[in-house]
């Protein structure tokens, strides 16, 4: 909580907007655990959660914050997309392979 605070880089900041830019991260969680338990990849709503996140903790600590609070397991997903968001490059956490439903997503995303 306290990484989180002094990352925060929103301007406008009351306790209530704090709260939920951190309830992102269960969301994204959630939204993980659906497709892992057989439901569809809402690409389009982890890349939401996933903008703002980046956008009002910068992408070192929404990174760092995502390390702590992601499953392991559920990493081959999220990679891509934080490579595609630019949070991440090629060559970081490399033991982990790319899911490639999530790739095919944003390729999809990526032509429109």
């Amino acid at each position: 909580m306290v990484y989180a605070a002094k990352h925060y880089q929103n301007k406008c900041i009351d306790e209530e907007e704090f709260q939920e830019d951190l309830k992102r991260f269960k969301y994204i969680k959630r939204l993980l655990n659906r497709y892992y338990a057989g439901g569809g990849l809402s690409e389009r709503l982890i890349l939401n959660h996933l903008i703002v996140l980046l956008n009002v903790f910068g992408h070192e600590a929404t990174v760092e914050m995502l390390a702590l609070k992601i499953n392991l397991e559920h990493w081959p997903t999220l990679k891509p997309f934080l490579i595609y968001l630019r949070a991440l490059k090629n060559d970081e956490f490399t033991g982990i392979e790319m899911d490639k439903t999530a790739i095919n997503a944003l390729r999809e995303i990526a032509r429109l």
